[in-house]
């Protein structure tokens, strides 16, 4: 590597039985999150969700220009707005826009075009890509490896706000555009998906097909 300013990397100190432990409490915690449909519209502290997105913030990407910005939704006026955006949006979906096969795979999560959750929930965070930027403020640098660090950011933001105890959701009505308006984002970024998150509401249930994970040596191969 180039002679660069640095910083000793360290980590904690674990023999192989308590890495093993560690990794196994972790899928263990992990495997316990489903998607929630069914909000309690009980508040959360806003801290939560800051030391989540802190979390979030810090995802692998490219460059370090960690190129996403997570807008949180509180205001009832505004999660208003996203609902009928995005159920208008779905209504087309469910219409025919998604085509017989999509529909059919979605059967058995039982969803529709009602999104009720969006109102209900106390916080709608929503994601956006940034095209251009920088670690600096006013940066207006080409970001690149933008998909792939912002989808690694969310998954890390649903893990904290799992571990926060919090029901989640990714949304992703499509197109998205209407969130740049409401959220008062530039043009150039991308909606890339919703993440609801609250408490589950008393009477909350997912479908039991939301539980058939594919096993281990179906989603690995060793070389």
């Amino acid at each position: 590597m180039k002679d660069v300013p640095s910083h000793p990397y360290r980590l904690p100190e674990l023999d192989d039985e308590a890495r093993i432990a560690a990794a196994r409490g972790f899928y263990e915690e992990v495997a316990t999150r489903r998607s929630c449909r069914f909000f309690a519209d009980a508040p959360v502290p806003r801290e939560v969700i800051e030391q989540a997105i802190r979390a979030a913030g810090t995802a692998p990407n490219g460059a370090n220009h960690q190129p996403w910005h997570f807008a949180v939704v509180e205001s009832a006026a505004a999660k208003r707005r996203i609902r009928e955006a995005a159920e208008a949006e779905e209504r087309a979906f469910y219409a025919g826009k998604a085509g017989e096969e999509w529909l059919e795979t979605l059967a058995p999560i039982g969803t529709d075009w009602e999104k009720p959750f969006l109102e209900t929930a106390p916080y709608l965070i929503a994601v956006f890509a940034q095209r251009k930027g920088g670690p600096e403020p006013g940066d207006r640098k080409q970001n690149y490896y933008v998909t792939e660090s912002v989808g690694i950011a969310c998954g890390l933001l649903l893990a904290a706000l799992h571990r926060a105890g919090l029901a989640t959701l990714t949304h992703t009505p499509s197109p998205m555009g209407f969130l740049r308006e409401i959220c008062g984002r530039p043009a150039d970024e991308r909606p890339m998906m919703i993440i609801v998150a609250g408490l589950p509401a008393a009477d909350a249930t997912y479908p039991l097909h939301a539980a058939r994970k594919k096993p281990l040596d179906r989603i690995t191969s060793w070389l």
